[in-house]
């Protein structure tokens, strides 16, 4: 695991880029992605640098890599998981190695295969490769996304790293806010790719390609899921076992590391999962780590230690009080690079900084929702459909007025939040209502919380890059075009952030086996009925891991990993909410309406309403903001 970064002069006047001093001053931006050494490589038209985190070969897998005449020159953040597969077959066609690690597969494949590289390996990547014979250079993100990678132009230049902080340290970068981007922000509680929360900055997209070659700049996307069903149905019992097998590979290959290793355990079916068949495979004792919240409708310990007795692994808890994650939360703008409103990363980065002071590498569960429907918006999709057919007087009559009137709770995904979120997004087109139920602001509550001057700067078209790449999506079913669009958006552009930049802001390296890509198109191809059974989801999953887990697991409910901000922003969290939300700032900023945030203030206090969520969202970009103004 590793940060990387470079640039290339798009046009071929040979400046002078001052070098590896300027590269240097990058990679420093980026020392906790990798604390263990530094790698530089210049030219008078290409630099690539990367800081290294040591997990495969300690010893010689320095950065960068060549091939044996040093033509091609690469650096890597990630891991590939079947590089001794592929290195013993780069062998049998007389390609010589000087090293054992992973990254010095990558300028072998690019001489056998060139673009087509990607499609040989199988793990989490970003990396920079430089090709000086055709004087071409090729930038690759993995399937899902797991690796960042950003990008933009400027003085002529492109200019990449794997942390905005990255390319703000570069002179000729100068960071303006891009106020589209902070609407989607509002909408979705993330920046979705392409764009990033600054103007003329990029995120190449999970699965896609970046290549320069003769100065002109072009990005495509390499690999996808298909849904198609080919008219064969497997039956669902032999379905499990299959996907059991595979799934069990896939945590096998993740397990291969020189340094020590673990697995994040929430209790939940993905997690616990992930924990069974490492057990099966470990040659040592696994160790298991979770987190504890003090309030009890957060709290999935006690599952976490019912797994852990049940595989008999070697267990670590720790818990999340209001002043831990207050004392943290204030920290939040100095190490996220663009706002995300997620309130698990808080959890998750404690828990990472909690797992790390055992282990350099950790096993998580990430993606099993999204690759078997998992999330129960995906049954309230069939719900919504049916709601909406009743006559419209009766929903905006009557159903809606009682539900609106349920008392407030601040438990976790408590009945009434749900009720309430579930009726105000039913009347929305499918995209929308689907990130509507995800998100924070909808497009209507835009119109009252953004000044007049944002409005008329910006597009209300929030949600049209997420039905525009519904158009390379296969699926016929709706529930599965949501799932692809969460594979895409929610998970790559959320979920994989937050654990990224959780878990490397304290040198941790977090694995995802149910993001193996021959999971996910297994899962794809399956009958949706596999996946989701009446309101029961990731129902194969639980079936093909029933022999290894307690009945209880397999039959709870979904929590989530979130922490009780609607709580705290009543207590611990309330004078800093008052402090980033005063009408004062917001009216010198002029972003927001001062009036309808006191309003959503007073309301989330008084307990008329709970607004945590969209208070949360505001709170975590003045945070962000605050340190984007310093720079």
């Amino acid at each position: 695991m590793c940060g990387i970064t470079g640039w290339i002069n798009l046009k071929d006047d040979r400046r002078d880029n001052h070098g590896e001093a300027v590269l240097h001053a990058m990679c420093e931006r980026m020392t906790h992605r990798g604390p263990d050494s530094e790698g530089l490589w210049t030219d008078d038209r290409v630099a690539l640098g990367m800081r290294r985190l040591s997990i495969i070969d300690l010893a010689t897998g320095e950065q960068p890599v060549y091939n044996e005449d040093r033509s091609v020159v690469v650096v890597m953040n990630g891991e590939l998981y079947n590089f001794r597969e592929v290195r013993a077959e780069l062998e049998k066609r007389g390609h010589k190695f000087e090293t054992h690690t992973d990254t010095e597969i990558l300028p072998h494949l690019y001489e056998e295969y060139g673009e087509a590289m990607v499609d040989e390996i199988n793990g989490m990547f970003a990396f920079a490769l430089w090709d000086k014979r055709r004087e071409k250079l090729l930038v690759a993100r993995d399937r899902f996304g797991e690796k960042p990678l950003y990008y933009g132009v400027f003085d002529g230049q492109l200019i990449f790293g794997s942390e905005l902080k990255v390319l703000l340290a570069n002179p000729a970068v100068r960071p303006e806010l891009e106020l589209d981007s902070l609407r989607r922000f509002l909408s979705f509680d993330y920046v979705p790719a392409p764009q990033s929360i600054y103007k003329n900055i990029f995120k190449l997209p999970a699965a896609h390609l970046l290549t320069v070659e003769n100065g002109a700049v072009e990005t495509r996307r390499y690999w996808n899921l298909t849904w198609h069903k080919n008219g064969r149905t497997t039956s669902f019992d032999k379905a499990a076992e299959e996907l059991r097998e595979l799934l069990a590979d896939s945590v096998r290959m993740r397990l291969v590391s020189d340094v020590p290793l673990g697995i994040l355990l929430s209790g939940g079916v993905d997690s616990s999962t992930v924990a069974a068949f490492a057990t099966q495979f470990s040659t040592e004792k696994v160790k298991t780590f979770s987190i504890g919240f003090e309030e009890d409708s957060f709290d999935e310990s006690k599952f976490a230690r019912q797994v852990a007795r049940h595989l008999g692994t070697e267990h670590y808890e720790d818990r999340l009080s209001v002043e831990k994650a207050a004392d943290l939360i204030s920290e939040i703008g100095l190490w996220l690079d663009e706002p995300l409103s997620d309130g698990s990363l808080i959890p998750t980065f404690l828990l990472s900084r909690f797992v790390r002071r055992h282990v350099t590498v950790a096993l998580g569960g990430d993606g099993g929702d999204e690759i078997f429907a998992g999330y129960p918006m995906y049954y309230a999709h069939k719900v919504a459909n049916l709601y909406n057919s009743f006559p419209r007087v009766l929903r905006s009559g009557l159903i809606e007025p009682l539900v609106n009137r349920l008392p407030v709770s601040n438990k976790n995904l408590s009945f009434d939040y749900k009720a309430k979120r579930f009726v105000a997004a039913s009347k929305y087109d499918l995209v929308t209502r689907h990130h509507s139920w995800f998100g924070s602001f909808s497009i209507d509550e835009q119109k009252n919380l953004l000044s007049p001057d944002v409005l008329a700067a910006t597009s209300n078209d929030i949600y049209g890059g997420a039905k525009a790449l519904l158009n390379i999506c296969d699926a016929d079913d709706e529930i599965e075009r949501m799932q692809f669009l969460d594979l895409n958006f929610y998970m790559a552009e959320d979920i994989l952030t937050k654990v990224d930049r959780a878990s490397m802001a304290v040198s941790l390296e977090v694995r995802a086996p149910f993001l193996d890509p021959r999971v996910a198109q297994f899962a794809a191809r399956i009958p949706l009925e596999y996946k989701l059974k009446g309101k029961t989801g990731k129902f194969i999953l639980k079936k093909a891991v029933e022999p290894l887990l307690p009945k209880a697991i397999l039959q709870r409910p979904k929590k989530g990993f979130g922490i009780p901000i609607a709580e705290w922003l009543k207590g611990r969290l309330n004078q800093l909410m008052h402090q980033l939300l005063d009408p004062k700032r917001l009216k010198e900023q002029g972003l927001f309406d001062a009036d309808f945030v006191s309003k959503l203030i007073r309301e989330h206090e008084n307990n008329t309403a709970s607004h945590h969520k969209q208070l949360w969202t505001l709170l975590v970009f003045q945070l962000w903001y605050d340190n984007f103004s310093k720079k």
